[in-house]
């Protein structure tokens, strides 16, 4: 990373997130910026690639991208501020992250966190934007390996599988087992099962 010296201006930064709808484990944000002199063909919103596409796609982004961060809010903070704030929460760090101020922030969807620097919401912005898409395959794999270690740690919920999201194995699990210090207590299905 860091192959040119890039003006403020010229550093613009896409922003995604992943891990709103789950029930369980933190959401996470990654910032991107492309280096205009290396650029990665295909990139595309990490939804509509294989796992093995979005790890081609992660190593292409890490090798050439100009600069990456990744920000992340665990699940008290998402019981504590509500999943939008805290997925803005995750974005600013992702941000912080960088290692550089970038003059201009692209955000996937129709909703901006607050930055020091001009900000743009951008729906299906990892579709059309290549530093959101690589934004967004960041985010995807960062939160998957972590989904991956807490699968070993609860392997009754099916975290591995499920990421965390609503799934029948994941509920049954919930309702046999009760929640783990990972489930987020603000989520309705959690909150049913510890009776609030």
């Amino acid at each position: 990373m860091n192959h040119l010296i890039l003006t403020a201006d010229k550093l613009i930064a896409g922003v995604d997130e992943v891990g709103r709808g789950p029930l369980a484990g933190p959401v996470v944000a990654a910032a991107v910026i492309l280096d205009p002199e290396r650029s990665i063909p295909g990139l595309t919103d990490s939804k509509k690639l294989s796992n093995k596409k979005r790890e081609y796609f992660a190593l292409q982004i890490q090798e050439n991208a100009y600069a990456i961060g990744i920000g992340s809010a665990d699940v008290h903070e998402i019981d504590k501020v509500n999943i939008l704030q805290a997925t803005f929460l995750a974005m600013q760090r992702a941000i912080s992250d960088l290692g550089c101020s970038p003059g201009r922030v692209l955000v996937d969807g129709n909703q901006c966190p607050e930055l020091s620097c001009t900000v743009e919401a951008i729906i299906n912005g990892d579709c059309l934007e290549p530093a959101i898409s690589a934004a967004s395959i960041i985010a995807k794999v960062h939160r998957d390996n972590l989904m991956y270690d807490f699968d070993k740690e609860f392997p009754d919920y099916g975290f591995a599988g499920n990421k965390g999201y609503p799934t029948r194995e994941h509920i049954n699990a919930l309702n046999a087992l009760g929640p783990t210090r990972i489930h987020r207590r603000s989520f309705k299905p959690v909150a049913n099962c510890l009776g609030q």
